[in-house]
Parts: structure tokens; sequence; C-alpha cells
């Protein structure tokens, strides 16, 4: 396969690293520290350790991640452009500064090894959100699609993949001051789901409110049948990603399925530095669509 430059994206894509290695797209990892021990982000190489993190995390640990550095990202591109052109599709901005050490280390790089370009896209996106969009552009970049082309497209496009998702155990979102903690303390009282998103920003927005899970799910699909690209006769990837909570990803799995019966659906995990900051519990709804609003998608 010709390929006209190399694809890498950050750890936080939530898509398993082997899917990563066979698709060809090199991965920069994020660490976060638990228990004192400074840890590099998993992405399920290793069986059973998300489930040992989460439950580490209900016991009451408190993972703190950071952000990557300007050095580190010099380090990896720079062996990624010995290969050819590099574009990086970043962590989106909305949930990490990460991003800007990025473009600094671009603009530092681009021209200087070979003359090969570096080019960074703030993806506006996270988790499997982040993943779906880099997914889309290793596609077009199999295709033949050239580097900028590439970049210009995913500039346009990141803003139409909508992040769907809720948890009725709002611990984690309190602490990282996604929610209020009058709010979060309600609504994990009265088994409240609030019904979150990002936005054109790529910030969390909390929008809406059910209660219970079961009506989380199916607000999520109603909203996704509103904003979906082609409706119902959608086509395209749509990713269910959760938090150590397998039966309500299979049930958000299954009636996607039967809402949207041509659509690609599947079921990953949320890894570990978006868990540290969305806890055990979340699910979370991924697809291509019309373009992300401010406020309310409705």
């Amino acid at each position: 396969m010709d390929r006209k430059f190399i694809l890498t994206c950050g750890s936080t894509v939530d898509l398993p690293y082997d899917y990563c290695q066979q698709r060809e797209i090199p991965v920069i990892f994020y660490t976060y520290v638990l228990d004192g021990v400074e840890r590099e982000d998993d992405m399920e190489r290793n069986p059973g350790m998300l489930e040992k993190f989460y439950q580490a995390m209900r016991e009451g640990a408190i993972p703190q991640t950071s952000q990557i550095n300007t050095e580190r990202y010099i380090d990896f591109f720079t062996e990624q452009l010995k290969h050819g052109d590099v574009l990086h599709i970043a962590f989106g901005s909305g949930m990490s500064a990460s991003v800007n050490n990025a473009m600094n280390a671009a603009r530092e790089l681009d021209g200087k090894i070979d003359g090969h370009r570096m080019m960074v896209v703030d993806s506006l996106c996270s988790c499997g959100g982040y993943g779906l969009l880099v997914d889309l552009v290793a596609d077009l970049r199999d295709q033949g699609m050239g580097i900028e082309e590439a970049a210009d497209w995913a500039v346009k496009n990141c803003g139409r993949i909508h992040h769907q998702f809720f948890s009725t155990d709002l611990t984690y979102f309190r602490r990282s001051g996604r929610m209020s903690g009058a709010t979060a303390t309600i609504a994990t009282i009265l088994n409240i789901c609030p019904i979150m998103r990002l936005n054109d920003e790529g910030r969390i927005i909390a929008y809406d409110k059910v209660r219970g899970r079961a009506n989380a799910v199916k607000e999520t699909i109603r909203v996704m049948r509103n904003h979906v690209q082609d409706g119902v006769n959608y086509s395209g990837k749509c990713l269910i990603c959760h938090s150590d909570d397998p039966v309500d990803g299979e049930r958000a799995r299954a009636e996607i399925c039967a809402e949207f019966p041509k659509a690609d659906v599947h079921l990953l995990k949320i890894g570990t530095i978006i868990g540290a900051h969305c806890g055990p519990g979340t699910v979370a709804v991924f697809f291509l669509g019309d373009q992300r609003t401010h406020e309310d998608p409705k």
C-alpha cells in the first residue's frame, strides 16, 4: 500500500493498541500516577489491567494524569519523521492543553529532518470520538490522500464526531471540575443520569437528565437519531466505550444495532487516562453526524 504520510495519535484514542499497530498508526503514550507510581496508559496491552485500575478507583484510589511535554513530543516526532511526512491528530484542546506542546514540537521540527513535513491537528475530540476521527483519517491515508488534504479534512470534520455519554456515579466528574459537588450528590442520591456531550469546542456539557441508566441509553439513541449522518440508514462506524460497565455497554450496543441496522458498531473500553477523570460506570457513544453545537444539541 502506497501511503503518502505517517499518521500518529495519542493513547487517549481508547482504541486497542493492537488495532493501532494493525493500521500502522504509531502512538505516543500518556502517563498517570496511581499509588505513587507513574504508569503508562495501557491501551489493553496487559489483560486484566483495566479491571484492576477501576477496582482501585472504587476502593478510593485517585489517579493523577499529566500532559505530554514538548520534549517528549520532539523525541516521538523525530523518530517518525525519519520515515516520511507526519500528521499527528492530537487529543482535543477542550480536554487537555497537551496539544499546544505538540504544536510547539511540530513548529520546531517541520522541514528539519530530510525535508519532511510535520503537521498537527487539534481533534477537538476525546476517548472513542478521538479514536473514530483517527480511524477515519487512516482510511483516507490508505486511499492515497496526501498529508495536507487529510489534515484539512480532519479540521473540517472533527466537529462532526458526536460524543454522547452518561454515568450515575458522578464523583469523578465532580473531582475533575466537570460538575458541581451539589449537582453530583443530588444526581447520585436520586439515581439521575445527566446526559453529557462534547460541544463544538471539545468541552463537556451536561445538557439533560433522566432517571436510571436504561432511560439514559434511550435518550442517547434519540439524540443520535436526530444528529447522525443519514439517520436510521447510517452505515458508518459507531464506537461504544465503557469504563468497566460491560452490562450497560452491551445494552447500548444492542439497542443501537436494532435502531441503526446498517451501522458498523464496535464495543470498546475506556482507558486509564480518560477513566481517571470519568471513573467507573461511564458509557459513551460516538458517531459521525452534523456539526456539534455550542450548547443544547436538540
